[in-house]
């Protein structure tokens, strides 16, 4: 789909879409992720983790992003048209053709080198050609939340919730205007 230079190494971080052999390294990146969050913000909603069969149903059913470098799939991310029930949608900007960037993880060593921002990248390009018009997403408003990257990546914050008793920040990124 799309190469990205970060700061992993001389190899070029490659983002594609993933593929069903993928599903246990991305399982395999979201229980690091999580691991490593609980590790340095304690136990939270963060501490949950996708088994590679939640994975693989997630890419047979949506669009599934991966980040692959030298040392294998180091990141992942979801596109769905489904709105989560973490949503409020009367939060967000009306667009016809919203998609949702959900399970959104990034192997504690790859972090702070790019995987993250090429990702998102690859996400507006992907939700372009899917025809959407506006990627939405939540954040937990906490320091283990990512909403300070969102707003690096050019989201920008359209408000906050809370579901089942998790603290929310909202985030938007319109296409094609």
């Amino acid at each position: 789909m799309e190469t990205h230079r970060t700061g992993l190494g001389p190899a070029d971080v490659v983002v594609d879409r993933a593929i069903e052999a993928d599903a246990r390294a991305i399982a395999r990146v979201a229980r690091a992720a999580a691991d490593d969050l609980t590790t340095r913000h304690g136990s939270g909603p963060w501490s949950r983790a996708a088994s590679e069969t939640a994975a693989l149903r997630g890419i047979e059913m949506s669009t599934v992003l991966v980040a692959r470098s030298g040392q294998g799939v180091v990141g992942s991310l979801r596109l769905t048209e489904v709105e989560p029930v973490t949503i409020d949608p009367a939060r967000f900007t009306p667009v016809r053709a919203p998609l949702y960037v959900v399970d959104v993880a990034v192997a504690p060593q790859a972090q702070r080198r790019g995987v993250g921002s090429a990702l998102m990248a690859a996400a507006r390009t992907a939700a372009t050609r899917l025809g959407a018009d506006a990627l939405r997403l939540d954040a937990y408003d906490d320091p283990a939340g990512a909403g300070p990257f969102y707003l690096r990546c050019d989201f920008r914050p359209v408000g906050g919730g809370v579901h089942g008793g998790v603290a929310l920040l909202y985030f938007e990124a319109l296409l094609g205007r």
